[in-house]
């Protein structure tokens, strides 16, 4: 019988993570953009700002944090998606209609964002730290040290603190890359012009990620603002009411940026994880066999 690899549950995990290495800098100037109250100066000047005080070194900050978002984050939402993806169509060998891969991605994008949401706050407190005065930097060593002075000096339920918008994001984030992607690749296929291969791998991904953008902009722009607050926000509502005041635009702040960094980071994550799956995952068979039907009695 014919064989296929398919992926294991902690491949998106390894392949976000090396994503993560490639984009964090665009991930940081993102995270700066945003987390400005009035526009002064764009993605470029934004570089060269952070260069120029603090180096170039100074474009990984956080790196550490993002890695680990990552191996909680993406680990989960893709663990939860392909695994019971692969299990409901196994039977069958055929693909799930696209309703039922946005349900499946979203209630795994939800679930890894509330998990994950430790990490993504200390991610955007490093990476915020760089253009802050030196007197009020927060200076995490790293991501566990991060975890660790929250918990102790702020409590637990500091650690959660934009959980809401992080999970409501993941969920929104994971339709779009996870559901999307399935999705272009399936119907890319079906044109019998391109076979499964790393060119087919980039244009779904491409797809993937410019889908994940729109639908996800607006709440990452009032995550960012929640997870740096120093308690100027009195919640959710308030935050949403300030960013409201810089008008509809307001919650796109940043759309370039983020463009550029997730649409790359959507497509290195999933040619890396086409890549693991091909080289390491796991055999299964093609196709199983329906078993005849009982007899009648």
């Amino acid at each position: 019988m014919a064989e296929k690899r398919v992926s294991r549950w902690y491949f998106g995990g390894l392949a976000s993570c090396g994503a993560a290495c490639c984009t964090h800098p665009l991930d940081l100037l993102k995270v700066h953009l945003q987390t400005q109250q009035e526009v002064r100066m764009g993605m470029t000047g934004m570089a060269l700002q952070v260069v120029r005080n603090d180096g170039i070194l100074a474009l990984y900050s956080g790196l550490s944090a993002s890695l680990c978002r990552q191996m909680t984050y993406s680990m989960t939402r893709f663990a939860i998606y392909e695994t019971v993806r692969d299990h409901i169509a196994g039977d069958t060998n055929c693909p799930l209609p696209f309703y039922q891969k946005v349900l499946l991605a979203a209630f795994g994008g939800f679930t890894g964002g509330f998990v994950g949401t430790p990490a993504d706050m200390v991610n955007v407190r490093m990476q915020n730290d760089v253009k802050l005065p030196p007197e009020l930097r927060r200076n995490y060593k790293h991501a566990l040290d991060g975890i660790y002075r929250v918990f102790r000096e702020e409590g637990a339920r500091r650690l959660f603190s934009g959980a809401s918008m992080a999970s409501s994001r993941g969920a929104l984030v994971t339709i779009g890359q996870l559901s999307c992607y399935d999705q272009a690749k399936q119907l890319v296929l079906s044109t019998g012009l391109l076979n499964d291969n790393i060119l087919t791998h980039f244009l779904s991904s491409f797809i993937a990620g410019g889908c994940a953008t729109f639908l996800c902009q607006p709440l990452d722009v009032l995550k960012t603002r929640l997870m740096s607050s120093k308690g100027e926000y009195r919640g959710v509502w308030h935050c949403l009411q300030e960013t409201a005041r810089l008008g509809p635009l307001g919650f796109y702040k940043g759309f370039v940026p983020a463009a550029i960094r997730l649409v790359p980071h959507t497509v290195l994550t999933f040619l890396f994880l086409e890549q693991l799956r091909t080289h390491f995952g796991l055999l299964v068979p093609a196709s199983r066999p329906r078993l005849p039907p009982p007899p009648l009695a």
